[in-house]
């Protein structure tokens, strides 16, 4: 079984020139994206959150993840708006408090967040709270975290690489091609 560092620098460069940008960001991305699929393949669920300007993101990962055409168990994804309509209303501790419970009796403990966008947004409060928790955040380090810039012109299409990216480890990991806990 590969270790998922090694395989990751080769699904990059196995991409060519399109993803050579991530190539010196690897071992973020590899840490971060490993801690993420081990507590997938552990039976985490995954509860996804965006900032709004990347609402068209969460569509696209929560439509395209479990999509017919993949050909492996599906994840339990789901949005953070789906379970808490009301979640961009929330202001103070106290309220995300509650919403925490709910998530926390609802899923047993057993989730994450994924959270993606800019660090100083008021939904990434939650994730935030959470050690478990998994980012694509822009503009501040965090733990955890696979930092980028907001302000870089080709945001959006590296994010679409990084989930074709993160797709693909996902099925090498659920089909023991690689080792995600290395």
């Amino acid at each position: 079984m590969h270790d998922f560092a090694q395989w990751s620098l080769d699904a990059i460069r196995e991409e060519g020139g399109s993803l050579s940008w991530l190539e010196e960001y690897r071992f973020e991305w590899s840490k971060t994206t490993a801690f993420a699929l081990s507590q997938i393949l552990n039976g985490k669920s995954v509860i996804l959150i965006t900032d709004e300007k990347r609402k068209w993101l969460e569509n696209y990962i929560l439509t395209s993840i479990n999509s017919i055409e993949v050909d492996r168990p599906l994840v339990p994804i789901v949005s953070i708006d789906s379970l808490y309509p009301h979640y961009n209303n929330l202001s103070g501790g106290e309220m995300i408090d509650f919403v925490e419970d709910m998530i926390s009796q609802s899923f047993k403990d057993d989730f994450f967040f994924w959270y993606i966008g800019k660090g100083d947004d008021k939904r990434s409060d939650i994730a935030k709270r959470k050690d478990e928790s998994y980012f694509w955040i822009f503009d501040e380090d965090f733990n955890n975290a696979f930092t980028m810039k907001s302000y870089d012109s080709s945001l959006d299409i590296k994010l679409l690489q990084l989930f074709k990216l993160f797709n693909a480890s996902l099925n090498a990991t659920m089909f023991g091609e690689v080792d995600a806990s290395s």
